[in-house]
């Protein structure tokens, strides 16, 4: 999808009547929730199968009904993904993300950066390339010395 298409379907979106904007946003939670139980009810499924297929044969351990399987898929969320989106990673893991990064602070907007890239970047981009096409400074060199 190009970046027009993405504008065009954005300035859409903001025409639509508030109300039918609600509707389709409320459609799109109702469309999520099934689909996610939905989800949900065929891995239960498959945990059963695999388990009831492996576990009696490999470890000697009993068969197991649909919803002890469910059971068993809740359990490991639990313990070894936490209660959350999944996230793992906090926004100071990341350099330049969170509070305090190099994009945060005064000055630092990503809205800009198309405009910065337009203006200066290109410019900016080509002097660099030209300084090192020609035998300047190393990867490793700070931009005043020779490599």
């Amino acid at each position: 999808m190009s970046g027009h298409d993405l504008h065009d379907s954005h300035v859409a979106w903001h025409r639509m009547h508030p109300a039918a904007r609600g509707l389709r946003i409320a459609g799109m939670v109702v469309l999520g929730v099934i689909a996610a139980g939905l989800f949900a009810l065929a891995f239960g499924w498959l945990v059963m199968i695999l388990w009831n297929w492996l576990m009696p044969t490999i470890f000697h351990l009993g068969e197991i009904g649909y919803w002890q399987a469910f059971g068993i898929v809740i359990l490991a969320k639990l313990i070894f993904g936490g209660i959350g989106a999944g996230r793992h990673w906090g926004p100071r893991s990341h350099p330049g993300h969170g509070p305090g990064g190099a994009w945060h602070g005064p000055g630092r907007d990503w809205r800009l950066w198309r405009q910065y890239w337009d203006e200066e970047g290109r410019q900016s981009f080509e002097r660099y390339t030209e300084r090192h096409a020609g035998g300047g400074p190393g990867p490793g060199a700070p931009s005043g010395q020779q490599a």
